[in-house]
């Protein structure tokens, strides 16, 4: 499928049929988001691929949304706040692979440049959870040229999932996302037209 295709046919998915998802089509989904964008090449998102049935049954408790448990994959989508560490080490590779040729970031020491990007926890929850967004909206756009549906739910228990997937302190959960073929066929969601979002054209 053509990728304006795929844009313009994705919707949230709140229903979906009961027939397994291949194994090959879940790697296929966190291949997409792997290859995402993410700034400065951190790469904090990682997943919870989450098919067992009494797992995703103890999600139930943790969101008022029953469609989430009846999917039959959901992946948890997380960031690792201790990313930040290899914030050196991810430059670095970003320079040997000639991402800053030509550019006055090829001057830019790794290490040193790693030391001075400081920043608030506010400011660096909200970096992180950026980066993770970029690779869900991969997901969510590889999932319609798979032929399946997703749905991208930020309405759970922060605490509740996390002990539910036996996470660490330094994994934060940004959405839950249900996977399964479509068992409905929404219409396009309204949008405000193009001379809305267009501030000023200088």
């Amino acid at each position: 499928m053509e990728l304006l295709d795929v844009m313009k046919t994705r919707r949230s998915i709140r229903k979906f049929k009961t027939k397994p998802i291949d194994e090959s089509l879940v790697r296929q989904l966190i291949e997409a988001g792997r290859l995402a964008p993410s700034g400065s090449n951190l790469q904090p998102t990682r997943f919870v691929i989450i098919k067992s049935d009494s797992v995703r049954a103890k999600l139930s408790q943790a969101t008022p949304l029953p469609f989430v448990s009846q999917a039959p994959v959901v992946i948890a989508c997380c960031v690792d706040s201790e990313s930040f560490e290899s914030l050196g080490t991810r430059m670095h590779e970003l320079k040997n692979a000639g991402a800053f040729t030509d550019t006055p970031l090829d001057k830019i020491d790794s290490e040193s440049y790693a030391k001075r990007r400081t920043m608030d926890q506010s400011a660096a929850d909200a970096y992180l959870r950026l980066n993770a967004a970029i690779a869900i909206d991969h997901i969510t756009l590889r999932a319609v040229d798979l032929g399946l549906g997703t749905c991208w739910v930020m309405m759970f228990d922060q605490k509740k999932v996390k002990e539910i997937l036996g996470l660490g302190e330094n994994y934060n959960v940004v959405a839950l996302i249900p996977v399964g073929y479509p068992d409905q066929n929404p219409s396009a969601r309204p949008r405000i037209e193009m001379n809305e979002i267009v501030l000023k054209e200088i």
